[in-house]
């Protein structure tokens, strides 16, 4: 893939990322005015967490990132990669099924883990209701990481990154659905979980056949092949166990304190939206890219796919942390605050946000860096520094819990973010100039900086200036547009005047073909 083309898939990947944030977070802003962040929301969204966290403990975040180098590999090789992605579905697919039924089966035992502090009132049976109405979600969307992960390989981006859009307007018309008919708001939410489940894997199923790949269930074989990709597998699934354990540690934290839960999910909807857009569209870019250019022994051209990557994080990144902290309170007002999500949960969820927001750059940084060790098959280094970074986690949530409350457990994810981030660059020093800086990412990354602290500036003023229309039921969506807007030009501005971007560089990186 050319320069250019990759650019075309960051922004392809991006894109439809966007639009799936975006659905999510309507479909977030009608659960809030549904459900507010009391009971039923709190025990809904532990429930959803479960698949979640197993997915990216299985899949995501750990199967795929050794499943995909390899079988770029075999790819470019010309080594039945068919049957080799064949072996990797039939694998993971009968150890999902096993782990399926034991979830659902110790889901009281589950929901405990996640939220000790719902033991003793109706969230925990609700939580364990809806749970097991969900959990079979697991199967559905793990398979459907896999599939991604071959159509990414091959290029196919948009049929990857279209599956999570169709999730959340599946959730949008439930709700439509289920405030029209008077249904449970609670029990229709848990049973669209499996729905969309299916949704997705059949859509992903039809894309992977189209490309030439046809996975039908199968008796699972342990071949050579399918022996490696478990021994690589194994630290990088342990590593995301540890990115859970962290989570969980979280939701623990959180879970005792009244509407909590709902603070951290909500603004953690709002700060996923750059991160999506930005660290998943740079990830499943950049792996397969990083794999075929060290297969090729193309190194200097690794080396530049990197630095794009860097750029194109910092560009959209730096300034979206800025905002997130400076305008966390005006956006999660006029964004969350009507029905039953009051002036309580908006306080809280916006401190929360600006939290998240401060870690924003460093967690964007780990789907640039990681790449690097999962291309050459190194597992077992983010593992180790995912123990580390667990353990500031777990060390500052726990310990100033009992001063910060549930804070403590945004700050916390924000610390350890940027001690696995300061890991990462340590270790990845010894790759040489795999990860050396080139002229034109040093003369715009100080410009980049330059231009988010300008805008953060700019915003500041603005939103002291519109604080009184930001607080009008009538007005306040006007005035969030004008907030936004003086973000954009005066971000844009200060970036083209510094020359930290020049639209040229866009519109050459469009017009590319792979």
């Amino acid at each position: 893939m050319r320069r250019g083309g990759l650019v075309r898939g960051f922004l392809t990947v991006g894109g439809w990322t966007f639009g799936s944030r975006l659905a999510g977070f309507v479909r977030d802003v009608m659960m809030a005015a549904y459900l507010g962040a009391g009971p039923v929301a709190e025990a809904f969204l532990v429930a959803f967490s479960l698949p979640n966290m197993f997915r990216r403990f299985f899949a995501e975040g750990a199967f795929n990132m050794a499943f995909v180098p390899m079988f770029a590999k075999k790819v470019e090789g010309d080594e039945d990669p068919k049957g080799f992605a064949r072996d990797a579905f039939n694998g993971l697919g009968s150890v999902l099924i096993l782990i399926t039924l034991i979830g659902t089966l110790a889901m009281p035992g589950l929901v405990w883990l996640m939220a000790s502090g719902f033991v003793g009132d109706e969230r925990f049976g609700l939580a364990v209701e809806y749970g097991r109405i969900g959990f079979v979600y697991i199967l559905f969307i793990s398979l459907v990481a896999l599939m991604s992960g071959v159509l990414n390989t091959h290029g196919r981006f948009t049929e990857a990154t279209i599956v999570p859009v169709m999730m959340n307007v599946v959730f949008i018309l439930a709700m439509l659905l289920a405030d029209r008919m008077g249904w449970d708001m609670g029990q229709t939410l848990a049973w669209t979980v499996p729905v969309t489940g299916v949704a997705q894997f059949a859509f992903t199923w039809w894309a992977a056949r189209r490309a030439g790949y046809s996975f039908r269930p199968g008796r699972p074989r342990l071949t050579p092949d399918l022996r490696r990709l478990l021994m690589i597998a194994g630290p990088a699934v342990l590593a995301g166990g540890v990115v859970q354990v962290n989570l969980l540690v979280g939701r623990q934290v959180a879970s005792h304190t009244e509407g909590a839960v709902g603070w951290l999910s909500y603004a953690d909807r709002l700060y996923q939206l750059p991160l999506g857009v930005v660290g998943i569209a740079i990830g499943t870019v950049l792996l397969p890219e990083l794999s075929r250019r060290l297969r090729a022994g193309d190194h200097e051209g690794g080396r530049a796919s990197f630095n794009r990557g860097i750029e194109f994080a910092a560009l959209l990144t730096l300034p979206a942390a800025v905002a997130l902290v400076i305008v966390a309170l005006p956006l999660v007002q006029v964004l969350y605050q009507r029905g039953a999500f009051d002036a309580v949960d908006t306080r809280n969820t916006a401190l929360v946000l600006a939290a998240y927001g401060a870690g924003l750059p460093a967690f964007v940084l780990h789907k640039l860096f990681q790449p690097l060790y999962y291309a050459r098959e190194d597992t077992r280094s983010p593992f180790r520094y995912a123990v580390w970074s667990m353990v500031v986690n777990l060390a500052f949530a726990v310990g100033l819990m009992p001063v910060m409350g549930f804070l403590a457990a945004a700050l916390a994810t924000t610390v350890s973010g940027w001690v696995m981030f300061a890991q990462l660059w340590w270790g990845a020093r010894r790759m040489g100039d795999a990860v050396r800086p080139d002229a034109r990412l040093r003369a715009r990354l100080p410009r980049i900086a330059l231009a988010s602290a300008l805008m953060g500036v700019v915003l500041w003023l603005a939103a002291q200036a519109l604080a009184g229309p930001l607080g009008s039921a009538g007005l306040r969506y006007g005035a969030l547009a004008l907030l936004v807007g003086a973000g954009i030009v005066s971000y844009f501005g200060a970036a083209f005047a510094l020359g930290a971007v020049r639209p040229a560089d866009l519109r050459t990186a469009l017009r590319r073909q792979r």
